[in-house]
């Protein structure tokens, strides 16, 4: 019988999902009812709980990224969502259809047409060049080698491989394999990527360019991305949506700007105070709303009289739209004054404007070489806040007195 989910916005669901290894299963259910933790369990009973009763939601053309550390399931559920991993009770919805219980036959259809894994290990065949290895997952769905050689020659180029295509995978470095496992998974044109801690081999530059090179890509095909990390910093660099799992148990999924501000638990909050807050928290949480703008037609007299009703040395320009066109300062508006100038004739245009979900680490070159604050905007161009240079150096230097407070614990 179909499922039907009502939820068009999630591509994938889990509903009271466990996974359990062993032979006294219903004993250690029960203790997991009663609030038993799976060391308790495996002590009394000696089953395995991997997971215990997991319920989320993937939102469709999002990347969601679930964190934990070795051992508390994350692995675990990513392989549920394409049945390497098959629950011992709950459902996995694809589209509202629950995969756990497709025969063989359209579990083979669903994994070579919806659903492709990028692994750790890369996975390739070190006796096929990256043509063939990137075609590969075409070949084995029967289409003709012409046509599946086009495809991966796209995806080859798509990750930024163009022109090794005849190259042996022996002769490529690691990031440079990680691209070929990323091209073959997207050669097959799946809904959702699978991704098991796919960058957690590479060194760290290589690391940043992969996730740089997948945050690209994603926004690009909108694909649905699955990310499985151990990395709070990646998991928040990455993330439309985070899940944190611990001991099989998931604890809290939501933005990583809802995690920052209000973590589910003390757990969750140690997790985070790991993270570089200069790369976790966005232009969104430490913007201020602009005391002073004013429009493009008003008066040069206006724009002096808002600079010194709020004691402010410049204010913005917008339009009739509230769109942002520039930054007038007092000393081009008393010049404009002086030569009967209208405000169109002096404010400055080159200004710097970003959106909300900028990364706080990459306003850090523009907050230094700006004289004015830095304009947020929404996707219509439309005036949301500003943000200081103090603001920016004072969420950096958070990050380092915590860090020198951690390295103080240790003298």
């Amino acid at each position: 019988m179909r499922d039907i989910s009502d939820d068009k916005d999630f591509i994938i669901e889990m509903q009271n999902v466990s996974k359990l290894y062993g032979i006294r299963r219903e004993e250690a259910f029960s203790m997991l009812r009663k609030g038993a933790d799976k060391e308790e369990v495996h002590k009394k009973t000696g089953v395995v709980t991997a997971l215990y009763d997991v319920n989320l939601k993937v939102p469709r053309g999002k990347i969601f990224v679930i964190i934990g550390l070795s051992g508390s399931g994350k692995s675990t559920i990513v392989r549920s969502f394409n049945r390497l991993n098959r629950p011992t009770r709950g459902k996995v919805l694809f589209d509202g259809v629950n995969i756990v219980d497709m025969s063989k036959k359209k579990m083979r259809e669903f994994r070579r047409e919806k659903i492709a894994m990028v692994f750790q290990s890369f996975g390739l065949m070190s006796h096929r060049n990256v043509l063939g290895n990137v075609a590969y997952g075409l070949e084995v769905k029967g289409i003709k080698k012409q046509e599946r050689e086009a495809k991966a020659l796209e995806a080859i180029e798509l990750v930024g491989l163009e022109g090794l295509d005849e190259s042996s995978i022996d002769s490529l470095s690691g990031g440079m394999r990680q691209r070929v496992g990323l091209a073959r998974a997207l050669a097959t044109d799946p809904e959702v990527l699978l991704m098991d801690e796919p960058f957690s081999a590479l060194d760290p530059l290589v690391r940043d360019d992969m996730q740089f090179e997948l945050l690209s890509i994603q926004r690009k095909l909108e694909k649905t991305v699955i990310f499985i990390t151990h990395d709070i910093d990646e998991a928040f660099k990455l993330g439309d949506t985070v899940a944190i799992v611990r001991d099989g148990r998931l604890v809290q999924v939501g933005t990583p700007e809802e995690m920052n501000a209000n973590p589910a638990d003390e757990y969750v909050e140690r997790f985070i105070e790991s993270a570089d807050k200069a790369k976790v928290m966005t232009a969104r949480n430490i913007m201020i709303k602009p005391k002073g703008m004013v429009r493009l037609k008003d008066s040069v007299d206006r724009a002096l009289r808002t600079m010194r009703r709020h004691g402010l040395s410049s204010v913005f320009v917008v339009d009739s739209k509230l769109e942002v066109k520039g930054v007038i300062s007092l000393t081009e508006a008393l010049r404009a004054k002086r030569k009967g100038l209208k405000i169109a004739d002096v404010f400055e245009r080159d200004v710097n404007i970003v959106e909300p979900d900028i990364l706080v680490k990459d306003l850090m070159p523009m907050a230094i070489d700006s004289a004015y604050p830095i304009t947020i905007v929404d996707k219509k161009g439309r005036l949301k806040g500003i943000v200081t240079k103090a603001s920016v150096l004072s969420c950096l230097m958070m990050h380092s007195n915590e860090e020198q407070e951690e390295d103080n614990t240790h003298i």
